[in-house]
């Protein structure tokens, strides 16, 4: 089988819940960020979280991205590690049944988690416990169907982990011996403070298409206005897809600005926003939409993403859908 993508993350399993500014204030950690935390304050969290709905799905930046290009009628494969337990069991379930190959063993331990809570004003901190998702490694790519991918997709998270960051360096190797192209997300402003140089040496010399926010853009360039931003990644690497909010989105392509308008909606949980739009884009290029039109896909579906509880469209695009945004 040949892939549209051949994602590469931190395998999570997402645990979502909506909560007052006032409890989340107890808790003491940065609003709208990720917090890396341990398994016993993990276990914490969760019990503090009792009486209070939660739901859960197989998550992870990338992994959000590559289920939302199997949502939108594309093919993918995933790497990424999960523990013989429970929560491990539910996240492969999760995704195969959706259509995502993930073949990547089990271990033992436990399998990666994600809290995310979620206050009044749509903003998400999430509180990450790893667990064996640490534990990826290079012997879990596999050559043979990065070979048969259009695009390999890495986030920038694996990056915190010498196991991760190999096994995220390893496909990025095969990607370019077999000439698939690489995409790769910085995924959060606090990844660049910690690997600036090695972020820019990857941006240089390997990827294709660099996916970031207009914090992220800023943090890697120094800049302040948006166009000076991407104009000057865009000397570096020869697609740049920048997310600006609610404003939409600025996509580099061949020198030009594509300015992607961005799409009205009430928004209760921005958990997914990026990683939707990524997976906009990346459909959009491997089933033959040109730049704006796959901008334009990826914004409604930001839009949409960010209108619901969650990092998954509860409603996915249907064909007859995409038509229709882009006639």
């Amino acid at each position: 089988m040949k892939y549209d993508v051949y994602g590469v993350g931190n395998s999570l399993v997402d645990i979502q819940a909506h909560v007052s500014d006032k409890f989340l204030d107890s808790l003491g950690y940065p609003k709208g960020g990720m917090t890396l935390v341990d398994e016993p304050t993990q276990s914490t969290i969760l019990d503090q979280l009792d009486g209070i709905p939660v739901t859960r799905c197989a998550g992870g930046s990338a992994a959000n991205t590559i289920i939302g290009v199997v949502d939108f009628g594309g093919t993918a494969a995933y790497a990424g590690k999960t523990a013989n337990d429970e929560i491990g069991e539910f996240c492969l379930q999760d995704m195969r049944k959706l259509g995502v190959r993930i073949e990547v063993p089990s271990v033992g331990g436990q399998t990666g988690t994600c809290v995310i809570l979620i206050t009044d004003d749509a903003e998400r901190t999430m509180l990450t416990n790893l667990g064996v998702s640490s534990q990826l490694s290079e012997a879990d790519i596999e050559e043979e169907e990065i070979a048969r991918s259009k695009v390999v997709y890495i986030e920038g998270y694996l990056f915190t982990g010498e196991s991760t960051k190999a096994a995220a360096l390893k496909a990025i190797e095969l990607a370019k011996k077999h000439n698939v192209k690489v995409a790769f997300t910085v995924s959060d402003p606090f990844l660049i403070d910690l690997f600036r140089d090695e972020f820019w040496t990857l941006i240089e010399n390997d990827v294709d298409l660099l996916f970031c926010n207009l914090d992220e853009a800023r943090s890697l360039t120094g800049k302040e206005d948006a166009v000076d931003c991407a104009h000057e990644i865009h000397k570096h690497t020869d697609n740049v897809a920048m997310t600006l909010g609610a404003d939409g989105s600025l996509i580099m392509h061949e020198k030009q600005a594509i300015p992607i308008e961005g799409v009205p909606t009430h928004a209760i949980d921005t958990t997914g926003a990026g990683d939707m739009y990524a997976a906009g884009v990346l459909y959009g290029i491997t089933n033959g939409l040109n730049w704006h039109d796959a901008g334009h896909l990826a914004s409604h579906a930001a839009s949409r993403v960010v209108s619901q509880l969650g990092a998954r469209l509860s409603k996915p695009f249907t064909q007859d859908e995409i038509v229709d945004l882009l006639s």
